[in-house]
């Protein structure tokens, strides 16, 4: 898989995560970030900005590197405490949208994501360049069928919260224990399915003439919300 911009690439070496090879633009001006990368005995190649360009179609600052496939964990991982807090993205589509719900995610302190292996966006380039970092921190589980997952978490003490426009007020819902968040897709919302198995339906009030938030921002203020209840 490559990844690429400035800040994953320092992530990376941060993280001591196993970097194959690294394609940097012949005119790249950060010496640091090639010394750092020579130390390491990681194998560069100097590209033309068109040669780089034909790796990744996002913007590279003149770096990317080939890494091997991200790692799904295994939601057993971080569904054992006793105060767990998850976040599931149901067939979420946009990587944009991705990579700042994991940004959020772990700034928050939430314990792990869990997204369907189906109809759904995967982590990659663009993923890992918008979490900026934040990627390497998270744990994220692939499971293939997300009600069942939901009856599992519930048999664990999970309570479900749904994100949808016709619920609760979200600042209303007590957010504390075993609690998973769940995140509908852009257009069309949470299944019906897993709309039925939460427990609760958080929704955000729209004051303004806009009806819906982005997805990342809707889950930002709702996962604040749980962190203010759960202290």
């Amino acid at each position: 898989m490559y990844l690429y911009g400035k800040n994953v690439v320092k992530e990376l070496l941060n993280e001591k995560k196993k970097i194959q090879k690294v394609y940097i633009y012949k005119n790249f001006h950060d010496q640091n970030l090639i010394s750092e990368l020579t130390k390491r005995n990681i194998k560069i190649k100097f590209l033309e900005k068109k040669e780089l360009d034909q790796l990744v179609k996002g913007v590279h600052q003149g770096i990317i590197v080939s890494v091997p496939d991200y790692k799904y964990a295994n939601m057993k991982d971080f569904i054992k405490k006793d105060d767990s807090f998850i976040v599931i993205l149901d067939h979420l589509e946009d990587p944009h949208n991705f990579g700042a719900i994991i940004r959020t995610c772990e700034a928050a302190g939430v314990d792990g994501i869990i997204i369907p292996k189906n109809r759904s966006v995967m982590v990659n380039a663009t993923v890992a360049k918008v979490s900026v970092g934040a990627l390497e921190k998270i744990p994220i589980a692939q499971v293939t069928n997300l009600s069942q997952t939901i009856e599992k978490l519930k048999q664990e003490g999970f309570w479900i919260v749904g994100t949808d426009m016709q619920g609760t007020s979200y600042d209303e819902i007590d957010y504390r224990g075993k609690i998973a968040i769940v995140v509908g897709n852009e257009g069309t919302g949470m299944s019906r399915v897993v709309k039925e198995s939460c427990d609760f339906i958080a929704t955000i009030p729209m004051i303004g003439t806009i009806n819906s938030l982005n997805a990342s921002v809707s889950t930002g203020i709702v996962i604040y919300e749980a962190v203010k209840s759960r202290k």
